[in-house]
């Protein structure tokens, strides 16, 4: 299982589930769900989910470092500012959040059974092994974050 870990860019693996609910929310037709301003909830989530992953963005080009999670160890700064102040995987929430939008958009219970594979499968192979990278390079600095701000939020 270790293979796995780094190995899929996070923005692909979104894309990858995206695909998923929407054809299982095709198959499993009897399990639909709807309410008022579903499309306004779901435009809303998708949009804070991309607002929020573009910040974590920003703040690691602001600080001169590398945005390609299958890198970890390129990291040159430890980012704790802006929207790292309350997560520490931003990206990866903003992710969570647009994928909880289309979830909604598409109105299949069946579909939401996606979200908590997603955060499985990066908490698993996504984050464990940047945390690994981070707590090498950084020591006593990232360990103290740990500490102050949440893995999600």
């Amino acid at each position: 299982m270790k293979n796995l870990e780094l190995k899929i860019p996070p923005v692909v693996l979104v894309a990858i589930l995206a695909v998923g609910m929407w054809a299982v929310s095709r198959i499993a037709l009897n399990s639909h769900f709807t309410f008022p301003y579903v499309e306004w909830w779901s435009a809303g989530m998708v949009f804070l989910g991309f607002f929020i992953s573009i910040a974590g963005v920003l703040q690691f080009r602001k600080a001169g470092t590398t945005v390609d999670p299958r890198v970890p160890d390129q990291s040159s700064n430890l980012v704790v500012s802006g929207v790292y102040r309350y997560s520490r995987n931003p990206m990866y929430l903003g992710f969570l959040l647009a994928l909880c939008g289309w979830c909604l958009f598409l109105g299949n219970v069946v579909s939401a059974l996606f979200l908590p594979a997603f955060i499985i499968y990066m908490n698993r192979f996504q984050i464990v092994p940047e945390e690994r990278f981070m707590q090498e390079k950084f020591a006593e600095s990232y360990r103290q974050y740990r500490s102050q701000v949440r893995r999600w939020i």
